[in-house]
């Protein structure tokens, strides 16, 4: 049969799920009406139609409720807009808690929500039962209520995107599989389907469990891998009460929604079981498909749902489903611009909640491509927070038995993943775990968290409070104020740039006046065209036309991406992360610590803070730098993969005479919170603008250079900005009373007037302390004289402005 496609378009995308008509909609709505969608059988027949279809509005982050809640307002308008019926049922939705961790974990949440306008009650028992009169409450210690949450027509909803794309001028063609996407150098030029082939300047790929395997095929990394995920649908109940609100137990893995008299019981429980495991890969025609019965592996979860509703045991099984769902390495979305191919966007990967996310990732995945970079803090949903490695399939199938069990599991603070670990080890991880070493995964990495004492087991014991890590904490930091700290900074992202217009092109992407002096660093942000904070790094003169740049190690893929968009071919750009360790070594001895390692002159006069130099140790070539991320006299040193065993080794023989203490992650976090530097993911990010964040300083417009951002950084260069950055510590002292994280509600008085983005409890100076922003229009007159409050887990603590940071050492002029 002959189809009459267009021979060119603007954007194709490719899959007619709910992720997929949601992206196309957005598109012609936001202007780019040109755009074609291309599904391979019928709307909704890879993953969508058999969803639960529930819509609840309350997510782990505020990102993530963010955009659900988006998605269920454009749900009920486009209702109206198509005359269509989404199926949308507002009965609410009910999240019971049988332990104190869990009610704790719910109240955050709900804390959260407060910040994004999302109706949250919190139940006790009694209130819990007048809602849901079936359920058995013995063991509740309480439930939050989300009143305007519900359930909807997977399919419904599906049919009234793509009816409203239609409307907008999307051309939509069923039945037309993509055989490949086009790629022409490292760009997208179109896609070859079984009816011929079709240019375009983009493509989103919205193929969900297909997406990895589709993408392989032109070596692009998708990060994602179906799981079987299973439900049953009982027999019509008499006695069960009409319009229940959907019931979850985390606890017990459970989710429980009524529909027309019946109930449908589903699980989301640990140990997962890979889909295709065989193969590895997912039929091309494997359209509104299920698997067979595995009734031993459902049977431990309905017995749990018979405890929780005890009506379920007389009811009998209409249906016992088992179908596929992807999940990522985090469960959290796939969206953005691909590393390796230009203008190939992905809109995929939702972890089995994709009715209530689709919406509002159809919308920013329009605006990213339109605008072609985006101005929220989405960085935890951009595929370029993974690497190569993360889509293997060994990796990724393993994890995902893992990850489908995290969506109800506890959402620790600090949570650290089990499956597909030991990705890239140190040379020296040996010799970290024989002295106490506790490791995290950070981008592949195995790096010390912190170090046991007392010969206690280095793990992790997750709490909601106190941690048991504190103790560690506290003799890392104090030493390594009052003596030196060893830190691992082996997996900070690092770039070598080469070129004779290297330094030209680094002053057109930096904001600051980066300095062309061989031994020079430079402390700088890359921006956006909106004035968006994109990057946070430091730029080294190397040598004539070579720098190397260092960022974070959870943005390796996301920086490296920002860089080279701006970069001319005349520049060679090599990623020299994993061809380096380096070692951090600050504290107010460590100049005469490493006056012994090396016969180098560090004196203040010779070695002055934002230099750097060569120097050799026990005559091996190290690069080092006179920086500090935790506010103390303290060198970077960086030291040939080859060669990090033995530099190790030295510096902890020597470090013996200036009683060196091992230093993790969490003590870092700790003090560069304690002398206010800003951390990019958490305090800054392309929602903010360097005035709002205070970092102005970093801001060169005397170069006389027309940089990436500059006009926008002009335009409110002296207004005064909507937000404004704080540092905030509580009238209360002890640690982890309570725990302090993120994104909990600043108040003024009775009026929420900001957030939190860190929080951590300082040892050095026995305080618990956020970073945060509030309204720019409140002075900081009113802030010092006023009642603050931080609101953690619905209870507000009193707080108190901190006009400078609590650690004030220049160890810049020492």
């Amino acid at each position: 049969m002959k189809k009459d496609l267009p021979k060119s378009t603007k954007v194709v995308v490719i899959g007619g799920g709910v992720a997929g008509t949601s992206c196309a909609y957005h598109l012609a709505k936001f202007g780019w009406k040109d755009t074609i969608l291309l599904e391979r059988d019928q709307l909704t027949s890879g993953t969508t139609w058999h969803a639960a279809g529930l819509v609840g509005q309350l997510g782990a982050s505020q990102t993530i409720t963010k955009l659900r809640k988006y998605s269920l307002d454009l749900y009920k308008e486009l209702e109206k807009t198509t005359g269509l019926s989404t199926g949308l049922k507002q009965n609410g939705a009910i999240t019971v808690a049988s332990t104190k961790d869990r009610m704790q974990e719910l109240l955050r949440q709900a804390t959260t929500a407060q910040l994004s306008n999302v109706d949250v009650q919190i139940l006790d028992k009694k209130k819990t039962k007048e809602l849901y009169p079936v359920i058995e409450d013995a063991d509740i210690e309480g439930s939050v209520f989300m009143p305007k949450d519900g359930q909807a027509d997977p399919v419904g909803v599906t049919n009234v995107l793509a009816k409203a794309a239609r409307m907008k001028g999307v051309k939509i063609f069923e039945k037309t599989p993509v055989k490949k996407i086009l790629v022409n150098k490292g760009k997208i030029v179109g896609v070859d389907t079984s009816y011929g082939k079709i240019n375009c300047e983009y493509v989103v790929l919205a193929t969900g469990m297909w997406s990895r395997q589709i993408a392989e095929d032109i070596n692009v990394s998708v990060p994602l891998y179906p799981n079987e995920h299973f439900y049953v649908i009982t027999e019509p109940m008499k006695s069960l009460p009409k319009n229940l609100p959907v019931l979850r137990d985390y606890n017990a893995c459970l989710y429980l929604k009524e529909d027309a008299g019946k109930m449908l019981v589903g699980i989301f429980e640990p140990n997962a079981k890979p889909a295709f495991k065989e193969t590895g890969r997912v039929p091309d025609d494997f359209s509104f498909g299920e698997f067979p019965d595995d009734f031993d592996h459902f049977e431990p979860y309905l017995k749990k749902s018979f405890h929780r509703l005890p009506m379920l045991k007389d009811a009998g099984i209409r249906k016992f489903f088992s179908g596929p769902e992807s999940f990522t390495p985090d469960t959290q979305y796939l969206l953005g611009e691909t590393a390796e191919v230009k203008k190939l966007y992905t809109c995929c990967g939702f972890n089995s909640i994709g009715i209530a996310s689709a919406g509002g990732a159809g919308k920013v995945t329009a605006e990213w491509m339109i605008n072609g970079h985006i101005n929220e803090d989405l960085f935890s949903l951009d595929i370029k927070r993974f690497q190569k490695f993360h889509s293997s399939k060994k990796f990724i199938m393993e994890r995902v038995t893992e990850t489908l069990g995290d969506l109800y599991g506890m959402h620790w603070p600090y949570k650290q993943h089990n499956t597909s670990r030991n990705q890239k080890i140190l040379p020296y991880h040996d010799e970290l775990k024989k002295v106490g070493a506790c490791f995290g995964a950070t981008s592949g990495y195995e790096r010390p968290m912190w170090y046991s004492m007392n010969g206690k087991q280095p793990k992790y014991e997750y709490s909601f409070g106190f941690q048991n890590w504190y103790p560690s904490a506290k003799h890392e930091t104090i030493n390594a104020r009052k003596n030196v700290g060893l830190f691992d900074l082996s997996s900070f992202s690092k770039f070598d740039l080469k070129g004779e217009s290297v330094h030209d092109e680094l002053q057109k992407i930096s904001t600051a006046n980066i300095k062309n002096i061989p031994g020079k660093t430079t402390y700088t942000q890359m921006l956006n065209d909106d004035g968006g904070i994109e990057t946070d790094l430091s730029i080294v003169c190397i040598n004539k036309n070579y720098f190397r740049v260092v960022s974070s190690a959870a943005t390796r893929e996301h920086d490296k991406i920002h860089i080279e968009k701006y970069l001319s071919d005349k520049i060679e750009i090599n990623d020299v992360t994993d061809d380096y360790c380096c070692f951090g070594l600050f504290g107010p001895r460590s100049r005469d610590m490493i006056s012994k390692l090396s016969s180098d002159d560090f004196s203040n006069e010779n070695f002055k803070f934002g230099s750097a130099k060569s120097i050799k140790i026990n005559n091996i070539e190290t690069w080092a730098q006179r920086l500090s991320y935790v506010g103390e006299l303290g060198y970077e040193l960086y030291v040939k993969s080859e060669d990090a065993k033995r530099v190790y080794n030295i510096i902890v023989l020597e470090g013996k005479n200036f009683e060196l203490s091992h230093c993790g992650m969490h003590a870092m976090d700790i003090m560069r919170m304690e002398c206010g530097f800003l951390h990019w993911g958490h305090d800054i990010s392309p929602e903010e603008n360097q005035y709002q964040a205070g970092l102005s300083f970093t801001i060169s417009y005397k170069k006389n250079v027309d940089f990436v951002g500059r006009d926008a950084l002009l335009k409110i260069k002296d207004k005064t900005p909507s937000k404004q950055f704080i540092m905030l510590t509580l009238k209360e002292n002890k640690p982890g009373e309570p725990l302090l994280l993120h994104e909990e509600p600043i108040y003024l008085n009775d009026k929420i007037i900001g957030r939190t983005t860190s929080g951590n409890y300082s040892f050095c100076f026995n305080k618990n302390l956020s970073f945060g922003y509030v309204n720019g229009e409140i002075s900081k007159q009113t802030l010092q004289n006023a009642e603050l409050f931080v609101e953690v887990a619905k209870k507000r603590h009193a707080a108190e402005l901190q006009t400078k940071s609590l650690n004030q050492n220049n160890f810049k002029t020492i």
